[in-house]
């Protein structure tokens, strides 16, 4: 497996699952909008707010770093993320957790995803997707 390059750190104190789905296409602005509307937090505060969307393949991440945020974006290739499920609008995590979650952990049950390796760019349609 290659090492994650660019990743949140897993040093983070707090990071927080909004877990209702959202519409991907809200730039930055709008996510800091709902974090601090919906959520009633200050998203200039140097806390991680993660987001999927409907289909639960994509996740986002929004983070202050000293002079302007950070947007952090992973598409699944046909894997899920397995997001939890509370009554809570907001989850807490720790920065270490949400990397788990990014290497595709069910982190309720600590159970991974398959590997997946590709030989092309369009090749997973076609049946050349090899799953270890």
């Amino acid at each position: 497996m290659n090492e994650p390059v660019l990743r949140p750190s897993a040093r983070l104190p707090k990071v927080y699952l909004y877990r209702d789905p959202i519409d991907f296409r809200k730039s930055f602005r709008g996510l800091a909008l709902l974090v601090e509307q919906e959520l009633g937090h200050n998203p200039y505060d140097g806390e991680l707010f993660a987001f999927t969307n409907r289909h639960r393949n994509k996740i986002k991440c929004l983070f202050w770093e000293d002079n302007g945020f950070v947007l952090y974006y992973k598409s699944l290739s046909e894997d899920k993320f397995r997001w939890p499920r509370k009554a809570d609008e907001l989850i807490t995590l720790t920065g270490q957790q949400l990397n788990w979650l990014l290497d595709g952990y069910d982190i309720s049950q600590m159970k991974p995803y398959k590997k997946r390796r590709y030989d092309g760019n369009f090749q997973s349609h076609m049946g050349a997707v090899v799953v270890t």
